[in-house]
């Protein structure tokens, strides 16, 4: 099977001391990641594997004296092998006691973890400071449009692998290149990038399947919230937020049409974000305060879902998956002058992009001032319609 990018980065920590920790939406595929990783061990590794779905395999970890857990532990390894233990344990989120055996483990037996979560919502809370200098924390997205045409035999491995940096992907392509990938990219912005989604050969089980990922976000990562009208709550705010993608939330608005408070508004926004269900784009500021405090724009972690929930128009959809896509290379933020000049997205500080369905000369002339303006170095159009200029950019190649 092959190997989402995630992979070869968690490859090159496996002898470390830090426990890896997967986190990211029910079904991208955290479990998949854990056992390639789990079988890319050499054979004669003690190594464990625990589901804490099932709650009887959290018994192996219940027990006031660690001591008795480690030895618990190095019973169960096949041959009674006594050198480092790697443990393997998907869905960790639901024994949130086991970080103090971990802490433990590490700390008096230099035993390795290898650990998935459903939510950061969940886990901002579960991992102490405790494990500060313990951990390596990793999101695992949904396939990113390089790796669905990698997964399809369509780009090579290194292709796939090339460096997290925007500037290696800028490059010219001709027309034959993007009407290669130009129907693969209009079902990435239709489907989006979840792993059974994108395997999907019938568009009908697509749907089917995008639908079950929506419900299952209700009845699995939402039961932390007890109180029926926190979910009800959370269904009309996901509806509201679906016209408003690529826009500056306004938080006095959408509290007034909801009929909450600001404070009850700003959890439940935190929640979905946490949940990995939308991405907060802050404004671009040279100064981290003013760029918290300022307004956001609001996005959707998979264009697919997005779909499911509600319609928006072509030019959002293309924006919503181009934010997705460049999220991968860094931070991103977006630049707004008093609602009279705005840049869509800023990558690291250093980039600057505008984003059109058909890019045109004028795009770049304003977006070049605007930059030059913010000391901005570089700055291009992406254009979904490809524009062979200097200054543009496909959509296809982010």
């Amino acid at each position: 099977m092959k190997k989402r990018t995630l992979f070869y980065t968690l490859k090159k920590h496996i002898l470390g001391k830090e426990a890896l920790v997967i986190t990211g939406m029910r079904q991208v595929g955290k479990t998949t990641l854990l056992r390639q990783i789990y079988e890319e061990l050499d054979s004669k590794v003690s190594r464990l594997w625990f589901d804490f779905d099932n709650p009887l395999e959290m018994r192996m970890f219940e027990d006031n004296d660690y001591r008795v857990i480690y030895e618990r532990l190095q019973n169960m390894v096949e041959g009674g092998k006594k050198e480092r233990l790697y443990i393997f344990i998907d869905e960790i989120q639901n024994f949130p006691a086991i970080t103090k055996v971990i802490k433990y483990l590490i700390d008096h037996y230099q035993t390795k973890f290898f650990l998935t979560g459903s939510s950061n919502f969940y886990l901002k809370n579960l991992f102490p400071e405790s494990l500060s200098g313990r951990k390596f924390l990793y999101d695992l997205p949904p396939l990113s449009f390089k790796e669905i045409l990698y997964f399809k035999d369509k780009i090579s491995l290194d292709d796939m692998l090339v460096e997290k940096k925007i500037l290696p992907t800028i490059r010219s392509i001709d027309q034959f290149v993007f009407k290669k990938f130009e129907t693969e990219y209009n079902n990435y912005l239709q489907y989006g990038g979840f792993p059974a989604v994108v395997t999907a050969d019938e568009l009908s089980l697509k749907t089917e399947i995008l639908t079950n990922i929506f419900k299952s976000f209700f009845e699995k990562d939402i039961k932390i919230l007890s109180d029926y009208k926190d979910v009800k709550d959370l269904r009309d705010l996901l509806l509201l937020l679906v016209p408003r993608v690529g826009s500056m939330l306004d938080i006095n608005k959408l509290s007034s049409e909801m009929g909450i408070n600001r404070v009850k508004l700003y959890g439940l926004l935190e929640f979905l974000q946490g949940a990995f269900m939308i991405r907060l784009l802050p404004k671009f500021s040279r100064s981290v305060d003013k760029s918290v405090a300022g307004g956001k724009k609001v996005y959707f972690s998979d264009t697919g879902l997005l779909n499911i929930i509600g319609k928006i128009n072509d030019s959002q959809l293309l924006e919503n998956s181009l934010i997705n896509q460049l999220a991968e290379y860094g931070h991103l933020s977006f630049y707004n002058y008093r609602n009279t000049a705005e840049i869509d997205v800023i990558l690291n500080k250093e980039i600057a992009f505008e984003i059109k369905t058909k890019g045109i000369d004028s795009d770049y002339t304003k977006l070049k001032g605007l930059s030059e303006g913010l000391k901005l170095k570089k700055y291009f159009v992406i254009s979904k319609i490809l524009t062979e200029k200097s200054g543009f950019i496909s959509a296809l190649q982010i």
